[in-house]
């Protein structure tokens, strides 16, 4: 690359993942095409070969420069059909680094024109999106077999056995919040359910519907009925989850009929 690139456009994301996964998806051909589209493909290595295709048949090309996992890779992007910036014609260099959020992506992409670099500062706003959901979506896949874990320790009466499934689900400092509930830790937890299961023993409470799951948070509907089969409350939980995939706190707003 012989041009000048005086013009810098800089974005800084948080992803919720570990460096090592967050870098999969610049050397996984799959996993580059699920952040850039269908058909996308990457050859990590220097000197490989780069294709981008847009959802809407946007082509773009370029060829990488350098692969430092999981830290860095630069590579040169631009498009097929020359516009607005000729293939390979300018250069993207992203950075990351652990923090306790999962990984801080710093992205620099060089160009020669300022109005070009301007054009593309939604793009990456969106595009950059895309790929904290599309990696969150990855490492959070079982969310909703998480979630019936939960809920299921919730119902378990024996309490080493509720230990064992909320130490394999969740942090040993996980935090519970609701209208009856204000606990920190493990240590906490356990006997806290095993007094809610000696005050309200005829409750038993299941997910409702699906798991919405947005960058490791987990917005969930659940309902809970007695013995008889009545209901006797519903609410919704939202549940943070760590970036291992175990849960760190749950906040629950619950609404029982007649209070």
């Amino acid at each position: 690359m012989t041009t000048a690139l005086p013009h810098r456009l800089e974005r800084t994301v948080i992803i919720h993942a570990a460096p090592e996964v967050v870098f999969r998806f610049f050397t996984d051909t799959a996993r580059w095409a699920a952040w850039w589209g269908a058909g996308s493909t990457i050859d990590s290595r220097p000197g490989g070969a780069l294709h981008i295709r847009y959802p809407e048949g946007t082509i773009a090309e370029g060829e990488v420069l350098e692969v430092h996992p999981p830290d860095r890779i630069v590579f040169t992007y631009g498009y097929a059909s020359g516009q607005p910036i000729a293939a390979g014609a300018s250069r993207i260099t992203i950075r990351l680094e652990g923090n306790t959020s999962g990984t801080r992506l710093h992205l620099l992409h060089e160009l020669a024109d300022a109005d070009v670099r301007d054009q593309h500062v939604q793009g990456w706003r969106y595009q950059l999106s895309v790929f904290a959901n599309v990696v969150a979506d990855e490492v959070n896949a079982g969310a909703a077999a998480l979630v019936d874990a939960w809920f299921e320790a919730w119902r378990d009466a024996d309490a080493d056995r509720r230990e064992r499934t909320l130490a394999r689900i969740a942090s040993s400092d996980i935090r519970f919040r609701d209208r009856f509930s204000n606990v920190a830790g493990l240590s906490d937890l356990v006997p806290h359910i095993g007094a809610y299961q000696r005050f309200m023993p005829e409750m038993r409470i299941e997910r409702s519907g699906d798991v919405h799951h947005c960058q490791g948070t987990l917005l969930v509907d659940w309902h809970a009925h007695g013995a008889d089969g009545q209901p006797r409350a519903h609410g919704t939980n939202v549940f943070a989850l760590g970036t291992d995939g175990r849960i760190q706190s749950v906040t629950g707003f619950m609404t029982i009929p007649g209070r």
